[in-house]
């Protein structure tokens, strides 16, 4: 009796970059192939997509009537549903429209736009259905893929780390941008796991690993204030990769509306 882990990736609207953060953890997952089987991979060449598995990892936000329909058949195919990536657990890029005027884009790119199947939003995994974990950044790194699918291998749930940024610079031992440069850094309010690869080399961290537990936006928004940042400006910074995360676009939609205010 086979008793592997039957795994499925799947994508949906996206890069394909965190997919690609399995393959590229090289012979680190082929050490688990022995516990573990991929039904379903476009990626690595495996094709089934409908079929029954333990975990399905999903890439990508939903941004067509179709997404819908098959994220559905993914969560009643799947007993344990991982989002992985800024896509799935927050929109991605392409929620950078929930905000804007997207029949208005359509018309001015596509000769025919109402030809075009796009919802009005692009949303995350877990506003269509159920979600047991979300792994953020943008891509995901191999050590969360594989941290997540040994988990599953024994059974128990995943050590997601919730530290800031900030607590990874002192880690590592980096000087702090927003300190010492005056650097608009989103640090203080973002979720570690990138290892502050931006501050190391003295750039401001842009929050891809989404937000971190317990952030609050609204203050490190206003020290941007402080720093001479206009409203335009901080908004932009939380209405960017991780737009549809809340406690980001809730400080977004607050400096935006400043911004318009003095417009």
């Amino acid at each position: 009796m086979d008793t592997r882990l039957r795994v499925a990736v799947h994508k949906f609207s996206s890069c394909d970059g965190c997919q690609l953060a399995f393959l590229n953890s090289g012979a680190d997952l082929l050490r688990l192939m022995p516990r573990v089987e991929f039904v379903h991979f476009a990626e690595a060449g495996f094709i089934a997509p409908d079929a029954p598995v333990d975990v399905a990892f999903v890439e990508g936000s939903i941004s067509t009537p179709q997404d819908v329909e098959r994220i559905e058949r993914v969560r009643a195919n799947s007993r344990y549903l991982v989002a992985i990536g800024a896509c799935a657990t927050a929109g991605g890029l392409q929620a950078l429209r929930n905000d804007a005027d997207a029949a208005a884009w359509m018309a001015a790119v596509y000769p025919r736009p109402a030809e075009i199947g796009a919802l009005p939003v692009s949303s995350a995994i877990a506003s269509h259905v159920p979600v047991d974990e979300e792994v953020w950044g943008c891509p995901v790194n191999e050590w969360q893929l594989l941290h997540v699918l040994q988990a599953r291998i024994f059974g128990v749930r995943p050590a997601i780390e919730n530290d800031k940024v900030c607590l990874e610079c002192k880690r590592r031992q980096a000087v702090c941008v927003l300190v010492a440069q005056g650097a608009p850094c989103m640090g203080p309010v973002t979720h570690t796991g990138c290892g502050a690869l931006c501050p190391r080399v003295r750039r401001a961290c842009y929050a891809c690993y989404g937000p971190a537990e317990n952030p609050n936006a609204q203050a490190l928004a206003a020290r941007f204030a402080q720093l001479g940042l206009a409203p335009a400006a901080i908004a932009r910074r939380f209405l960017s990769i991780n737009n549809a995360a809340p406690v980001f676009h809730e400080a977004g939609i607050v400096w935006r509306e400043r911004h318009d205010d003095h417009a």
